[in-house]
């Protein structure tokens, strides 16, 4: 639906109201049934604008979460390549299931087959350039306390979002 030159939408006028009560455009969009951009058009037309720190502040959590989630990633990877290596010179099982017979045969090696010996190798190579490659993306990491430090500002950022939210709401009740 085109808006004649001249005319005001009649959706539009509900747009201040909502605006008044701090929805995002997105939920005011959903209201009013018409898209995102619909109603920042008509926000920025009619001089309004969106508040857009709770955005900042779910993306700079989502960046916490995501940096946490890169370590202990980068934690487990590390951690089991160590313990692969580690087990290359063990004796090593090797077994057949199956046949004719249906038989089981084992026999237990000196150490890892050469195909086992790689794929443990590359596996410990691509562990080392996923870990060199979360370093590059997060270079302020520096093992736990980075991670922690995040986490508390995440939280302390939420907490102060909660406190400003009960204000307003203690001060409108």
């Amino acid at each position: 639906m085109t808006e004649k030159r001249g005319s005001i939408h009649p959706k539009r006028a509900q747009l201040k109201k909502l605006h008044a009560q701090e929805l995002s455009a997105n939920a005011i969009a959903k209201q009013l049934g018409v898209s995102q951009s619909t109603v920042s058009r008509w926000a920025k037309a009619d001089g309004l604008s969106f508040d857009r720190s709770k955005t900042a502040e779910a993306v700079s959590a989502k960046s916490i979460d995501l940096a946490a989630g890169r370590q202990e990633l980068a934690e487990l990877m590390l951690t089991e390549s160590k313990a692969m290596l580690k087990k290359l010179n063990d004796p090593y099982l090797v077994f057949n299931f199956g046949g004719k017979d249906n038989s089981y045969e084992e026999h237990t090696l000196d150490s890892a087959p050469v195909e086992v010996r790689r794929n443990a190798i590359t596996m410990a190579g691509i562990t080392f350039d996923k870990l060199t490659r979360i370093v590059e993306k997060d270079p302020d990491v520096s093992g736990a306390h980075s991670v922690v430090a995040s986490l508390e500002a995440g939280i302390l950022a939420a907490a102060e979002v909660l406190r400003t939210t009960e204000t307003d709401t203690t001060e409108e009740g």
